[in-house]
């Protein structure tokens, strides 16, 4: 494995575990009913946004002519505005388990749409790597036990957070090689302002509406969390991965995610090892090696 392609894949470990603890810190911080899920999404584009701009002014300035603005605002739409918003959105109005499982299902959208879009051929191995890892995401979440934080609506969050997973699926498709032509910091602060800018305006009631006095320190840090960690680090490492790695092997690694929430639960004393979670962790690590021993027949889609 070159040099390149292992930055990848611990990059997108990196991601995914950031992802995986940020279900239940979203979770926790609407439940308490001051941070409303669009003040969450709000949060979390705006302050991406400005954590990349800044951060781009001391990179070197890259130019990005009139057309490939609009392509990078296709891309926030679906990478960053309908991926972040429903699933933030979805998180509220369901439990984050039945979140976690749900997410589970991104790899097999991005396997179906790399066949149909790309032509990535649907290997003998990879269509069985992602089964396995499927049935071990599955078997991980409900093998345990379940979130006592259920949702409002589950069948509306649900259905949000199944949206969120196929944006996602879109995006890493359509703009897979569009993305080599700029730096990870010119990309995320572009995709992150044009959505900010999309979600701004039907945000200001809600913005006006809070009760800002009422956010405790648990609050702030969680929101932090989510903003710092689960997106401005997340999507540096999530770039990192894209660029080296083929889609439905940076889709394969959302299975990373239940894992990273089952071994949160045990560490915090809300959970416990059991043979099921360790046979679930053995089915997701063997269907993510079949996905990266498969080989590509198409130039440009190694990983």
């Amino acid at each position: 494995m070159s040099e390149f392609k292992l930055k990848g894949h611990l990059a997108m470990v990196g991601a995914n575990t950031m992802w995986g603890l940020m279900a239940p810190v979203a979770k926790m911080v609407m439940a308490a009913g001051t941070v409303a899920p669009l003040i969450m999404a709000d949060a979390r584009m705006a302050g991406a946004a400005i954590l990349f701009w800044t951060v781009s002014l001391f990179m070197p300035r890259e130019h990005v002519p009139a057309r490939d603005l609009l392509r990078l605002a296709g891309a926030g739409m679906l990478g960053i505005l309908c991926n972040q918003g429903c699933y933030i959105f979805g998180v509220g109005f369901t439990s984050p388990g039945d979140a976690s499982i749900i997410t589970t299902t991104m790899p097999l959208w991005v396997m179906v749409l790399a066949a149909l879009i790309l032509g990535e051929p649907i290997t003998l191995k990879k269509a069985g790597g992602i089964l396995l890892g499927g049935c071990g995401a599955l078997l991980l979440v409900l093998g345990g036990t379940h979130s006592s934080v259920q949702g409002d609506n589950p069948t509306l969050g649900n259905l949000l957070v199944l949206t969120a997973q196929v944006s996602y699926a879109l995006y890493l498709t359509f703009y897979r090689n569009f993305i080599q032509k700029y730096s990870v910091f010119t990309l995320m602060k572009w995709m992150f302002t044009f959505a900010t800018l999309a979600i701004i305006p039907i945000s200001l009631p809600t913005i006006a509406a809070m009760d800002w006095d009422a956010l405790t320190p648990r609050d702030i840090w969680g929101v932090a969390y989510v903003v710092v960690c689960a997106t401005f680090v997340a999507y540096i490492f999530i770039m990192i991965g894209q660029k080296s790695l083929r889609p439905t092997l940076v889709g394969m690694y959302n299975y990373v995610q239940p894992i990273v929430a089952t071994i949160a639960g045990i560490c915090m004393g809300l959970d416990r090892i059991t043979p099921v979670k360790i046979a679930a962790v053995m089915l997701i690590f063997c269907g993510v090696w079949l996905v990266t021993i498969s080989k590509a027949k198409l130039q440009g889609h190694g990983g």
